[in-house]
């Protein structure tokens, strides 16, 4: 038998605006209005030309923890779901999901949509608690790193970042031989870093912008 939930709230009745705008405060919105009716004249660049694109919203891979919040049923809520190696999870009342490839908000309306035979209109929501990500959206560090790894792409990502987050180069480590391997289309790139002087020197020349499925190869030296 399906466990029972308290009813869902009614959606609140809308407020209303019961006074109106002093004089002043009108006489700026008109005002505010003509301006914008005007045309261009300065050397400004013109609304939005500098904003860039916001990024994509997130997609959840395998290794992932998630915590799935259903709204006024605790018995459905699950913290701490690790996505399995098939990119699936399971969630009370509803095994077996599919999350990998998914936003949280399209795996929050999927199960949402599984629900609906147990709960009256259920309300789901998906947090992502550790972040892996779908294996082209990593960049991976193989070679002579203090500790290699496949790290989330983040946007404005560096090779001096990935390098933090693998802990340096290790003392047998050519750093000024290292390369990344990009895969564009079909074609594959070979782009080569100088990671000693980035790191030893200071070259903030050799700060290459990383991509989402980059590998950075760090060769052994060979003395």
């Amino acid at each position: 038998m399906a466990p029972s939930f308290p009813s869902r709230f009614k959606a609140a009745h809308p407020v209303y605006l019961r006074h109106p705008l002093p004089a002043c405060a009108a006489c700026f919105l008109i005002a505010l209005g003509l301006a914008g009716c005007a045309p261009h004249t300065g050397s400004t660049p013109a609304l939005g030309a500098s904003v860039t694109d916001s990024p994509s919203e997130y997609v959840i891979g395998p290794g992932d923890v998630l915590s799935i919040f259903v709204y006024e049923a605790p018995p459905l809520s699950v913290s701490d779901l690790p996505v399995r190696p098939d990119g699936r999870i399971s969630v009370p009342l509803v095994p077996d999901v599919l999350a990998a490839g998914k936003t949280p908000t399209q795996l929050g309306a999927e199960i949402s949509g599984k629900l609906k035979k147990y709960v009256n209109d259920p309300n789901v929501t998906v947090m992502v608690r550790s972040f892996q990500g779908p294996a082209d959206q990593q960049v991976r560090v193989i070679g002579e790193a203090t500790d290699p790894q496949a790290i989330p792409f983040r946007a404005n990502m560096s090779v001096l970042d990935v390098m933090i987050a693998t802990k340096g180069l290790t003392k047998f480590a050519a750093g000024n031989r290292a390369m990344i391997v990009r895969h564009v289309g079909a074609k594959e790139e070979r782009i080569p870093v100088h990671l000693s002087d980035l790191i030893k020197d200071g070259d903030i020349s050799q700060n290459v912008m990383m991509r989402p499925g980059d590998t950075l190869i760090i060769p052994q030296s060979y003395f």
